[in-house]
């Protein structure tokens, strides 16, 4: 049975067209001739190049110049993007800067970022594939999620306790458009509870991820007044097993993860809502007017959701073909929580090796800031790269009445971001959605499935027992029941 339960944290989908516009008053518009529209451009980009400085001493590689510059600029240029959407990290790490990576890790800068192309710097770092900056990029990338989290968990846990106590119950139903494979994908009812602080969600659905999924009877427990440590717990309930997740992981864990990430393609896959745009969806077929329909008891508003794609880039330019073979068991024995390492005969982990670097970048500074993005200069290992884009056409059933927020489900979903298809429901949310609340959503999950959600049952209520949040006393702790958490 598969194991396969990941901390996700959500793709940033918030990227719309009103961003990139700035309003400008007509009779200027009249006045200003097209070719010093384009050199007014052209003036902008060369003030944002000019502003990369962090950027331009790790291009250099001059330590000396950039701890120079952390010290003076704002903490934010660590963070900072030019025109392609590197970091200094990424620059860093593609151009084989040890010594720069190191240096921008100890000051806090920041590894869930991607490119314009949707790449990390731990991406960029498999590609390159030098071990000890793959492992120092993980431990980051680790801490700083932990430290997220713990900056959040006051207002979380305040936003909780302006709710009312609830139960909710809410439907998942998993389609696709390839023949035969609807009629064998799973569906699930959730039941969600909330009393004060804390939150319990039990579902049948354990995991669905690459067409695999896992059937159990799991509950998912956040207790928001216990200590940090031991505040989110899942139950087997079937096997009477707990496991506290502490987002902690040891150093074994860290060398295992290294090698299933070098073992493996890159993949970068997000949903692109640049042009997406909400239609209300008809009903009728002579007189046609504006859909609305019953959703439980709420009634709701439909919209045809237009625009929306799904992007999915794997990379596998660290690998060759003997590794894809070799390695086809490491990764399914990881999938299945067993032990991702080949032993020595003294019974040792083999690790991966670092790869021979590639070679240095004959590009300098003013050639890469100024190539256009389809054509970059290679700066680290030449990319092997495949690109498909999927366009969905969505639907969303809005309700006025509901009693939640969506500043609510947003906090509720946070919480449980460890279930994928959830943290996919909160990616989902948190585009800019027709006003009310999205009581029955169609969202692709995956290329060829997309799922069906349905909030079927929603009731305050004040009779709901505390022992719902407690651990069963004759369960058994396990550590290494869901080894992702």
């Amino acid at each position: 049975m598969e194991q396969n339960i990941k901390k996700e944290a959500p793709v940033d989908l918030k990227e719309t067209m009103a961003d990139l516009k700035k309003e400008t008053p007509a009779d200027l518009k009249k006045e200003v001739p097209v070719d010093l529209k384009k050199e007014a451009s052209t003036d902008e980009r060369s003030d944002k190049d000019a502003e990369c400085l962090l950027h331009q001493a790790v291009f250099a590689k001059d330590i000396q110049k950039i701890s120079s510059l952390i010290r003076s600029l704002p903490p934010s240029a660590l963070a900072e993007r030019d025109r392609h959407g590197n970091t200094p990290l990424h620059l860093a790490v593609m151009l084989g800067h040890i010594e720069c990576v190191q240096l921008l890790l100890s000051h806090g800068a920041p590894v869930k970022v991607k490119n314009n192309k949707g790449w990390s710097p731990l991406a960029e770092a498999v590609s390159y594939g030098h071990r000890p900056t793959i492992c120092s990029l993980v431990r980051k990338l680790k801490s700083q999620a932990r430290q997220q989290i713990e900056e959040r968990r006051p207002n979380l846990v305040e936003a909780l306790k302006q709710i009312g106590d609830f139960y909710m119950e809410l439907k998942w139903d998993f389609q696709s458009w390839v023949p035969l494979v609807s009629r064998i994908l799973p569906s699930d009812v959730c039941k969600i509870y909330k009393k004060g602080s804390s939150i319990r969600l039990d579902t049948t659905l354990v995991d669905f991820n690459d067409m695999r999924w896992e059937r159990g009877d799991i509950s998912f427990l956040f207790n928001g007044d216990g200590k940090p440590s031991e505040s989110l717990v899942v139950l087997d309930n079937l096997s009477k097993l707990f496991q506290i997740v502490r987002y902690e992981e040891t150093e074994l864990e860290i060398e295992d993860e290294v090698d299933i990430l070098m073992s493996s393609d890159i993949m970068s896959a997000q949903m692109s809502t640049k042009s997406i745009n909400f239609a209300r969806a008809q009903s009728g077929w002579i007189f046609r007017e504006d859909k609305k329909e019953m959703v439980g008891s709420f009634e709701a508003e439909f919209y045809t959701i237009n625009g929306l794609v799904l992007e999915s880039r794997k990379r596998r330019e660290h690998l060759t073909e003997e590794d894809l073979q070799k390695n086809k068991a490491i990764i399914e024995s990881f999938t299945r929580g067993g032990n991702s390492a080949i032993l020595d005969p003294n019974g040792e982990p083999i690790r991966r090796p670092s790869l021979p670097p590639p070679r240095e970048t004959e590009a300098t500074w003013e050639q890469y800031v100024n190539a256009p993005d389809d054509n970059l200069p290679v700066l680290g290992r030449a990319p092997i790269e495949k690109e498909t884009s999927k366009y969905f056409k969505a639907t969303v059933a809005m309700s006025q009445k509901f009693p939640l927020t969506i500043d609510m489900l947003l906090s509720l979903l946070e919480i449980i971001a460890p279930f994928k298809h959830f943290s996919k429901l909160r990616e989902f949310i948190l585009m800019k959605l027709p006003s009310g609340f999205p009581v029955k959503i169609d969202i692709p999950i995956l290329p060829t499935v997309s799922a069906k959600i349905t909030f079927e049952e929603f009731n305050f209520r004040n009779d709901i027992e505390s022992l719902l949040f407690e651990i069963p006393k004759d369960y058994i702790e396990d550590p290494t029941r869901f080894p992702d958490l």
